[in-house]
């Protein structure tokens, strides 16, 4: 049974991430469980978590591109930018054309600055956004860069006074579905916000390989989706290292370097995961010992 490794969890909505975490330390009988990268309660989808040594990948795992389907909702904002929020403001969207859709999303594609939502974990001045938000008080997040590489509109209905847009997205780490929705939304001028989130893909984990926290339950303790040497190769580049590297390497001494675009993960002759490396200077140092002398 593999006790090191990452499970990757089709999380269910009304959880936290913090909640899926105590789970799995029940279930895997550990405390080193961690999570790579927060959904929000409302949101389901992969969730990746690390196990006992493996939550030492949870670095890389959470600055990983990461993609979703998400339903936006226009002619309504709310105080969240999406449905766990009051709404603050609500118009008539029924005028609103597709070709405008499409155009508004359009513009939100590639290399740009979005202002993330409010009600976020965000530190301002040392206290999360949400938490000033909650206590009244007006936060200014600054825009920050992020890419979205494909926005893609899936099928838009019209009800009444709302128009519901289902959208695909590729994008890269720290980027606000919900942001995607409220700009939308104040572009087309009737507000907008998000009212399903499913994130399908961290990296190279997607739901394919996912597992409910009920298929998990019936596991246990042997919920190891991606032992540590699988999980490696399906996160980075590799390379296999002789038997002399394999020594060196064990004992944090650097390599020679192999022109690797890193981090990458090194393996023993053998397949052992030895380590996770950067190349700097002519010299492969490794940035994790995971396999010690």
């Amino acid at each position: 049974m593999e006790t090191d490794g990452l499970i990757v969890v089709d999380k269910p909505a009304g959880m936290t991430s913090h909640d899926v975490v105590a789970r799995i330390r029940r279930l895997a009988k550990t405390r080193r469980v961690g999570h790579g990268g927060t959904l929000d309660p409302m949101a389901t989808g992969v969730l990746i978590i690390g196990v006992n040594r493996a939550t030492r990948l949870l670095t890389y795992v959470i600055g990983a591109g990461k993609s979703y389907t998400a339903t936006i909702r226009l002619g309504e904002s709310t105080i969240t930018d999406d449905a766990e929020g009051d709404v603050t403001a609500r118009t008539d969207a029924s005028t609103v054309t597709d070709e405008s859709i499409s155009s508004g999303l359009a513009a939100q594609t590639g290399d740009i600055l979005q202002v993330p939502s409010a009600v976020s974990a965000i530190k301002i001045k040392g206290e999360r956004a949400y938490k000033r938000v909650r206590q009244g008080e007006e936060v200014d997040i600054p825009a920050r860069q992020v890419t979205i590489s494909r926005l893609d509109v899936l099928s838009i209905r019209r009800e009444a006074a709302v128009v519901d847009v289902d959208i695909d997205v590729t994008c890269s780490s720290g980027t606000y579905i919900r942001a995607i929705a409220r700009d939308l939304g104040a572009t087309l001028g009737v507000g907008g916000h998000l009212t399903a989130l499913r994130r399908t893909a961290v990296g190279q984990m997607t739901l394919v390989e996912s597992s409910t926290l009920d298929t998990l339950e019936s596991r246990a303790p042997d919920v190891i989706t991606l032992p540590m040497a699988e999980a490696a190769r399906r996160a980075f580049p590799q390379r296999t290292a002789t038997a002399d590297e394999t020594r060196t390497l064990r004992h944090g001494a650097p390599l020679e370097a192999a022109g690797i675009t890193g981090p990458y993960a090194v393996f023993s002759p053998e397949g052992t995961l030895l380590a996770i490396v950067n190349e700097q200077s002519g010299k492969a140092r490794a940035e994790i010992v995971l396999s010690p002398a």
